[in-house]
C-alpha cells in the first residue's frame, strides 16, 4: 500500500483494480457493486475490508487452500486491508447435529496454538503488516443467548451459517470471499447485512483446486495434495507429477503470474518454442520459492534432474537401523515398518505395479524376502522420489 500526504491512500484506477481482481475468479456477486466500492474507495482514500473465514481445527494449509489466501494477496496489492478470520468461536461450538467428524469441539487452548501454526504459514504469501488476524469470538461471544434469538428473528438458516454470516455485520465487510462449495454461507451474509441497514458485501468465489491426480479437489485424506509446510524438494516433486494440462490450472490459482503472462507462455508451447516439462520446471520453482526461498528451488530443481533425468541416486538418503537376524525380512513388511506403505496389501501392490526396487533392481516377486544379516544393508526406493537405506545392525 503507497500513501499520498496526510494518510490518505493512493490506488490504482479502480476498471485496473478490478481486472487484475477478475483472474482465476468463478463469479463476483455483483460485479457492478464491486466496481463501484472501489470507485468510492479511490475518491474517499479508504481501503475496502476483504473479509474470508478460516476453520480453526485445520490449520495444515495446502496449495488448495492458498487460492483464496493468494486473491487476499490480490488485495492487498491493491491497497485493501485483509482480515484473516478465524472461526474461534465457531470452532468451540462444533458442528451443532454431532454427525460432522472434520468439525470436532474445540478447546480455547488448541484454538489458540492452531492460530499460531496459521500465522507461520500465512505470512509466506500475505504481508504481515497489512493483515488483521482476527476471531469471531470476540463479537459473537458477547450475544448471549438474547442476542441469538435475535439473529435468529431476522434469517431462518441453520446456526453456523448465521454465526459465520454475523461474522460480515460485525466486520463491516466490502467483500467476503470463498471456495464456490461456500456460496450460500456468503449469501447469508450478505442479506444479514441488509437486514442490519448496512450496505451488503460483495460475495467473490474462487474455484477448488484440483489435487495432484487431476480429478478430485486437492485434499490431504485423499493424498492429492502439496503442503505448503513440506520440503523443498517434496514439493518440486510433486508439482512435476502433474500432467501437462493441469499445470495451466496451478499457473492461473497458484501463482502470482498475469493471465496474460500464462497465455505467452501457452503460445510457446503450442508453436513448438518452448517444452511443456520447461514451463512445469518454472512453475515447480516459483511455487517451491513463494514456500521457502529461491535458493532451495534450485537445489530441488537440481536434485530432481539428477534423480529423474539422469537416473541418480540423491545427496541426502534417510537411513533407518534395524535389528539383524538370521531370518530373511518380508519386504512388504519391511516396507510397513519404514512407512513407505501403510499396510502389507499397498506394499504387494507397489510391488506388482512395478514401484519398488532394491540397489537398483526392480522387486518383481511380492514373496520376495531379503536378508539381515548383521552389517548388512540396502538402498530401497519406491515410486520416483521415496528413498531408504536400511542398515542392519
Amino acid at each position: 500500500m503507497t500513501t499520498a500526504g496526510r494518510g490518505t491512500t493512493a490506488f490504482a484506477p479502480p476498471q485496473e483494480q478490478l481486472d487484475y481482481l477478475r483472474k482465476g475468479v468463478v463469479e463476483i456477486i455483483r460485479e457492478d457493486e464491486l466496481l463501484g466500492k472501489l470507485l468510492r474507495s479511490q475518491r474517499q482514500g479508504r481501503p475496502l475490508t476483504i473479509k474470508v473465514g478460516f476453520d480453526p481445527s485445520a490449520p495444515d494449509l495446502h496449495l488448495g487452500h492458498t487460492v483464496i489466501i493468494r486473491k487476499m494477496k490480490h488485495f492487498q496489492d491493491m491497497g485493501h486491508r485483509v482480515v484473516f478470520l478465524i472461526g474461534d468461536f465457531t470452532g468451540m461450538i462444533g458442528d451443532p447435529t454431532g454427525q460432522s467428524r472434520t468439525r470436532p469441539v474445540l478447546t480455547r487452548a488448541q484454538v489458540k496454538e492452531n492460530a499460531a501454526t496459521y500465522r507461520k504459514q500465512v505470512f509466506k504469501i500475505l504481508r504481515a503488516r497489512k493483515t488483521v488476524i482476527d476471531f469471531n469470538s470476540r463479537w459473537l461471544g458477547k450475544l448471549g443467548a438474547a442476542g441469538f434469538i435475535d439473529l435468529a428473528s431476522k434469517y431462518t438458516v441453520a446456526r453456523l451459517p448465521l454465526a459465520q454470516g454475523y461474522d460480515s455485520v460485525a466486520l463491516q465487510a466490502d467483500v467476503e470471499m470463498g471456495g464456490t462449495d461456500q456460496t450460500f454461507n456468503l449469501l447469508v451474509g450478505r442479506e444479514l447485512m441488509r437486514e442490519y441497514g448496512l450496505e451488503p458485501q460483495v460475495i467473490l468465489t474462487m474455484p477448488l483446486l484440483e489435487g495432484l491426480d487431476g480429478v478430485e479437489k486437492m485434499s490431504k485424506s485423499l493424498g492429492n495434495y502439496v503442503g505448503i509446510n513440506e520440503p523443498a524438494r517434496e514439493i518440486y516433486g510433486k508439482l512435476m507429477s502433474i500432467s501437462d494440462a493441469l499445470m495451466w490450472r496451478y499457473w492461473e490459482l497458484c501463482t502470482d503470474a498475469s493471465l496474460a503472462e500464462i497465455a505467452g507462455l501457452r503460445r510457446r508451447v503450442e508453436t513448438g518454442e518452448r517444452h511443456p516439462k520447461d514451463i512445469k520446471t518454472d512453475l515447480a520453482r516459483r511455487i517451491v520459492a513463494d514456500y521457502h526461498d529461491r535458493k532451495a528451488a534450485d537445489a530441488a530443481a537440481s536434485e530432481f534432474e539428477k534423480i529423474f533425468a539422469r537416473r541418480e541416486t540423491p545427496e541426502e538418503i534417510r537411513e533407518v537401523r534395524m535389528p539383524s537376524g538370521a531370518r530373511p525380512v518380508w519386504v512388504p513388511k519391511l516396507l510397513v515398518t519404514l512407512g513407505l506403505a501403510k499396510s502389507n496389501g499397498e506394499a504387494r501392490r507397489l510391488i506388482e505395479q512395478g514401484g519398488v526396487s532394491i540397489d537398483g533392481v526392480r522387486v518383481a516377486d511380492a514373496a520376495r524376502e531379503i536378508p539381515a544379516a548383521t552389517s548388512s544393508s540396502c538402498l530401497i526406493k519406491v515410486g520416483k522420489r521415496h528413498f531408504v537405506r536400511v542398515l542392519f545392525d
